[in-house]
């Protein structure tokens, strides 16, 4: 089951760049997600048994993070069919831009079954990063996901998704260069252990952990921080974030925020379960503390006064990456919080960025300034939009708020109060600089150039933009509401899996 869980993505992928004709490719994409799907609920009913030696294996926090990617990209690939349908029949119509500096180039720019093959092959990386238990094979896949996203950020085809594009590259090559250096430190921090060689898997690392050298294997733990935390989102390692969500489609986004942040920082919560093992989880638990509260505070500044709408939903991606390293770094009960807050807020922000695709779509601009009369201009993706907005900001009902209170009574039972004001304090400053650009979108008239019959025409809302985001805000609002036991016990013992107290 393992392995088909890598080779369904994989081979769908060869077989999107062979197939010709444009709907059977989209039904593929489709049959992929559903088959993917199936088998990661599968793995919920039994774990699969370990491959290659150990070196691909599902734990708990491997299931966690995979289950998220696999309902993400479903999502996602229900979504895509539409949306490509529409961009190919934009190419059939549309032959010039339709506004300076804003627009979407036209989908003949770039080829279908490359998109289709570079979005399977992206999850194909991001399943082998969360299966993955041997540290090189993991850097290989993190590595992975940077080559087959690459071309989904390219995918219009102007000057400033050729920037975003090259930023991701060289930023996250950097970072993941970085990173390399620090399996070279655990394999040198291995060399001093007694008795018989230690091998870089996470299990054969964390049984051993007594005899590893702790100076090498806190260097290690610094570079996987910066590296891995770099592609994470972590300030200041986020500068391709912004750019790179912004300019991408936002079925790509969606992607991008919910499943390969995640992917990330799975990477560096199995190098926090090592120096746990180790007796160094301070030094590793300082540090994330440290990179959480600078990531919520410069995401704050640059949320308030946001100009484009799916900039401040990256610069909101930044912020909640910290709050996820924050909730680990205090441990206990935060952690387990975090855990939970993983799955918010992925459902949450790819909720968010398939709406904004919906208002693209139709505005024709990312400008908030631009963007007025969403509720009546677009019912439904107005509904969703404002849904969307009270979740991510945490407010109740919604599952956001439930796993960032959790975070915050993690804080104060591990006795760190002035952590707790300052992220109370971020999350303040946040919440009132999204209000200010969400709700102004949200309400008032409809300019005026909606008012054409093309443009009522073009208001309709299908329900392949409708149903993947309304789908995602009903599980988020119904984690709010009630959390499964099922999800509990698998929050609990990633926990645990995680070394977490």
């Amino acid at each position: 089951m393992i392995w088909a869980l890598l080779l369904v993505p994989a081979v769908a992928a060869l077989i999107a760049l062979i197939v010709r004709p444009n709907w059977p490719r989209r039904a593929l994409l489709v049959l992929a997600a559903i088959a993917h799907t199936a088998l990661v609920v599968a793995c919920w009913v039994r774990l699969p048994p370990p491959a290659i030696g150990g070196w691909i294996a599902m734990d708990a926090a491997a299931l966690l993070f995979l289950s998220i990617t696999s309902a993400l990209f479903l999502a996602a690939a229900v979504y895509a069919v539409g949306y490509l349908a529409s961009e190919e029949k934009k190419a059939d119509s549309l032959h010039s831009p339709d506004g300076p500096g804003e627009e979407e180039l036209p989908f003949v720019n770039f080829p279908e079954a490359v998109f289709a093959a570079c979005l399977l092959a992206f999850l194909a990386t991001m399943t082998l990063v969360a299966v993955s238990r041997h540290l090189g094979l993991m850097w290989v896949g993190v590595e992975a996901t940077t080559l087959a996203s690459a071309p989904l950020i390219y995918f219009h085809r102007h000057s400033r998704s050729l920037e975003a594009t090259w930023k991701y590259l060289l930023i996250c090559s950097v970072g993941i260069a970085l990173a390399l250096l620090g399996n070279f430190f655990v394999a040198v921090a291995a060399q001093s252990a007694a008795g018989p060689a230690i091998h870089l898997t996470i299990d054969n690392l964390i049984a051993r952990a007594d005899g590893l050298n702790p100076l090498w294997l806190k260097a290690a733990f610094l570079f996987f921080l910066v590296g891995y935390g770099t592609k994470m989102g972590l300030a200041p390692l986020h500068t391709w974030l912004p750019d790179a969500h912004s300019e991408a489609p936002s079925v790509v986004s969606a992607l991008l925020s919910g499943a390969l942040l995640n992917c990330a920082l799975l990477t560096i919560l199995r190098a926090h379960a090592l120096l746990t093992a180790a007796k160094l989880a301070a030094f590793s638990s300082d540090l994330l503390v440290i990179f959480g509260l600078l990531s919520m505070a410069v995401a704050a500044v640059f949320i308030i006064g946001q100009a484009d709408f799916k900039r401040m939903l990256a610069y909101s991606s930044v912020e909640h990456m910290g709050i996820l390293s924050l909730g680990i770094g205090i441990g206990g009960l935060a952690t387990f919080g975090a855990m939970l807050h993983t799955v918010n807020h992925s459902l949450t922000k790819a909720m968010l960025f398939l709406v904004a695709g919906n208002i693209l779509a139709l505005y024709r601009t990312k400008s908030t300034t631009r963007v007025r009369g969403l509720l009546r201009a677009l019912p439904m993706t107005g509904v969703l939009w404002l849904a969307g907005f009270l979740a991510i900001v945490g407010s109740p009902p919604f599952g956001p708020f439930l796993s960032e209170l959790t975070i915050l009574k993690g804080m104060l039972d591990a006795g760190r109060p002035v952590v707790a004001v300052a992220y109370l304090l971020a999350l303040a400053v946040v919440f009132v600089g999204m209000a200010t650009i969400c709700l102004r979108m949200a309400y008032g008239p409809p300019p005026d150039s909606l008012s054409s019959a093309t443009s009522v025409t073009a208001r309709r809302e299908p329900l392949w933009s409708i149903a993947p985001a309304a789908a995602l805000g009903f599980l988020v609002l119904a984690l709010g509401i009630y959390v499964p036991p099922q999800l509990t016990h698998v929050l609990k013992q990633a926990v645990v899996a995680l070394g977490a107290n």
